[in-house]
């Protein structure tokens, strides 16, 4: 059974599968042992966790980081590519659960279900009636970062009889409009969701400007990264009617996130639980720990992502910024 080094915690139900078939150590056992240190050859860790380059450093043997998830902007790749180490993650199982959870915040944006869950449990509903809400059938949906998950999002939505356009690296030739300018996209978005990945390039991609575009009428759900949203415009937004509303799954500087936005009845929020079903968990835990056995039998992994720096994410900038003209 091999060692590793496992950051950051995992669901019950995931941890039992990892601890059958790996022996799990946590960052102060490596620093205490350096015997341990250097026989653990592999990280295991969510997206949501942070990799610095000092821990990919200070594991002389490391050949493999695997994460549980999608994203990897959390893990210093630059280190992982100095060491030799490849990096995993695990794409395509996570996707239909993450669409699911996007459609379900559109509805409870739009219908104001948190709202109208309060209002009954509150007793009003005895005093009048609750306030008119906003149909889904009709609306211009705006998809920022049409990569697998976007996809999944837009395929459910269709049936709703919705239109929709999408912003990203190129135009992909699909049945829905693409739009290359984001400003443009914003401006002619009921509903502006959020999929793109996170990263430098796609930093406060959501900001001032953009918002300002979506208007007064436009919605915004983010189920990407709390990164891509300049959050203080977001909440200066809200709190000027700029925007009508808004659903967020992720946040900068999660779990503590800012609690200014605790006080508008115009916003739904939800705990970063875009892929937290026991199925996907479960399937997530299995292609990681298939990732990891993988290396460790032969060397080769099931879904490496590409440690050499591209300029992939800069698409997803404004046609203004420098890193666009770069590209």
């Amino acid at each position: 059974m091999h060692d590793l080094l496992q950051i950051g915690t995992f669901p019950v139900i995931a941890q039992s599968l990892i601890d059958r078939e790996f022996r799990c150590h946590g960052r102060q056992a490596l620093q205490q042992d350096d015997a341990l240190r250097n026989r653990v050859r592999g990280i295991i860790t969510r997206s949501n966790f942070a990799v610095p380059g000092d821990v990919i450093a200070g594991l002389p043997n490391l050949g493999i980081i695997a994460i549980c998830g999608v994203g990897y902007d959390l893990v210093a790749l630059e280190a992982a590519a100095r060491q030799g180490a490849v990096v995993t993650n695990t794409p395509e199982v996570l996707n239909g659960a993450v669409a699911e959870l996007c459609v379900g915040m559109l509805f409870a944006l739009l219908r104001r279900l948190p709202a109208a869950d309060r209002f009954v449990r509150a007793g009003a509903w005895r005093e009048g009636a609750f306030p008119l809400a906003a149909n889904l059938a009709g609306k211009r949906i705006g998809i920022v970062g049409l990569g697998r998950i976007g996809k999944e999002i837009a395929r459910r939505l269709e049936p709703f009889g919705v239109t929709l356009a999408y912003h990203g690296r190129a135009d992909q030739h699909l049945p829905w409009r693409y739009e290359r300018d984001l400003h443009a996209l914003a401006r002619a978005s009921d509903v502006l969701i959020l999929a793109t990945p996170g990263g430098r390039a796609s930093a406060r991609l959501i900001d001032a400007a953009v918002l300002a575009e979506l208007g007064p009428g436009g919605y915004l759900i983010n189920v990407a990264r709390g990164s891509v949203i300049d959050e203080p415009a977001l909440i200066d937004a809200l709190a000027r009617g700029l925007i009508a509303g808004a659903a967020l799954d992720v946040f900068d500087n999660e779990p503590h996130i800012d609690e200014r936005l605790f006080g508008f009845d115009n916003v739904v929020l939800t705990p970063h639980v875009g892929s937290a079903t026991e199925e996907t968990r479960l399937a997530m835990a299995r292609l990681t720990l298939d990732n990891l056995h993988r290396f460790f039998d032969s060397g080769t992994t099931l879904t490496p992502i590409d440690l050499v720096p591209t300029t992939a994410h800069a698409a997803f900038a404004l046609p203004s910024d420098p890193q666009t003209k770069a590209g």
